[in-house]
């Protein structure tokens, strides 16, 4: 079984669901900068990688305090979000919470062996991994809150592709015998 871990503010996941994976090319959102990032889900189930989070992002706020003029703010943002309440219609998010990390560096992946991974297709939104994200303080344009850096990522397993999108190897089979169709 894979465990999470926490070192500060740096926490290895345990088995997560990728979605909105952007890790091979960077991806700009509404104008801003382009970063590599990825949607995390995590199952309400996995009690270990919750609490590494948990004790990631408050270890974050007090190491933060100085851009939040010394004190925590109460309406601080966070994270970590319930996906059963901000996703409803989503199946999943069903049962899990959700964070968004992102990085202007591109993330390491590798496969469950440790080897490099180069097809941009064998990570893909549906699919199953674990991250190493680090949780940190920001204070811009008025808004104050944590957010998760995207560190590196292991793909564990595959799992269904999530938007629509399909693996050629998915939606066709091999063809014997059809060598020469122009005979």
């Amino acid at each position: 079984m894979v465990k999470a871990k926490r070192t500060g503010t740096k926490v290895t996941t345990g088995k997560v669901r990728l979605s909105y994976a952007h890790l091979f090319e960077p991806h700009a959102i509404e104008g801003n900068d382009p970063k590599y990032s990825v949607s995390v889900i995590i199952s309400k189930d996995d009690k270990e990688t919750l609490k590494a989070i948990k004790e990631a992002v408050n270890e974050a706020k007090e190491i933060g305090k100085g851009k939040f003029g010394g004190k925590i703010p109460p309406n601080l943002k966070t994270p970590l979000r319930d996906g059963d309440e901000e996703r409803p219609d989503d199946e999943a998010y069903s049962n899990s919470y959700f964070l968004n990390a992102n990085s202007k560096n591109k993330p390491g992946i590798v496969d469950i062996n440790v080897h490099p991974i180069l097809d941009a297709t064998e990570v893909y939104s549906g699919c199953y991994g674990r991250l190493t994200l680090n949780f940190y303080a920001y204070s811009a344009s008025g808004n104050k809150g944590i957010a998760a850096g995207l560190g590196n990522v292991q793909k564990l397993e595959d799992g269904e592709p999530l938007g629509g999108f399909t693996r050629a190897e998915d939606d066709f089979d091999a063809v014997e015998g059809e060598d020469n169709f122009l005979d």
